[in-house]
């Protein structure tokens, strides 16, 4: 099973006055939106490997409504910002069935990549249209149109990063997996059982982790800033 999970650890969206409702609003829809895309990318993937389970489901789609988790994409993240705390969240887990897949262990290592690579080209894509409305549309910094592709640009980079993280059971957990000696995997997989609270414990009261992020956000916009430098 994969499920995206959102991390903020900068002030929270519905803290920020400059964004409005309405940026807000836009905000929000784009983030369920790259949630949607990250889960459909992990249930394409495994259906590329051998595995159709997702793709039986109907979850290999962009169409966000079949990747809302009632509980993790709306009531926790929506109490967690009315309260002004750090959002947290996530999507309907995709199911994959290893024993499906080709090259189980591997390809779940690949199935797991998907997800954060998806947010990656996203952000990519937000930079791109981000840049062109500065340079050639010569919106400023301070307009809605810019605020709202630069969170929707950080908070892709900050889905890809968070995603990374060697905690089961989030993807990085996956890729981990597949590279451990194969005497350490049974009690690694066996932390996923207390994957949740390891999450919140290493978020929230683990400050390496939380500079890990941190650098890792950064070096990912260094890399899209210098693949879009040729727009200016």
């Amino acid at each position: 099973m994969f499920s995206a999970a959102v991390a903020a650890f900068s002030p929270p969206i519905l803290a920020q006055p400059e964004l409005g409702p309405i940026g807000i609003g836009l905000v929000v829809a784009f983030v369920v939106i790259s949630l949607g895309i990250h889960e459909a990318a992990h249930a394409f993937v495994a259906w590329r490997c051998g595995d159709p389970t997702a793709k039986d489901l109907g979850r290999m789609t962009i169409n966000p409504i079949p990747h809302i988790d009632p509980m993790l994409t709306v009531i926790v993240p929506g109490i967690l910002a009315l309260l002004g705390a750090p959002i947290f969240g996530g999507a309907k887990p995709v199911p994959v069935s290893y024993h499906r897949l080709r090259h189980p262990l591997r390809d779940m290592a690949l199935v797991a990549l998907a997800g954060p690579a998806s947010n990656f080209i996203l952000a990519i894509l937000f930079a791109i249209a981000l840049k062109l409305a500065m340079v050639y549309g010569n919106y400023g910094s301070d307009t809605l149109l810019i605020l709202v592709l630069t969170y929707s640009l950080w908070t892709n980079l900050m889905l890809a990063a968070f995603n990374l993280l060697p905690i089961p059971p989030l993807d990085g957990s996956r890729v981990m997996t597949w590279l451990l000696p194969a005497s350490l995997r049974p009690g690694y997989i066996a932390m996923e059982r207390f994957g949740i609270f390891l999450v919140i414990l290493a978020i929230y009261y683990v400050p390496p982790v939380r500079r890990a992020l941190s650098e890792m956000q950064l070096g990912m916009l260094n890399m899209i800033d210098g693949m879009t430098s040729w727009i200016g």
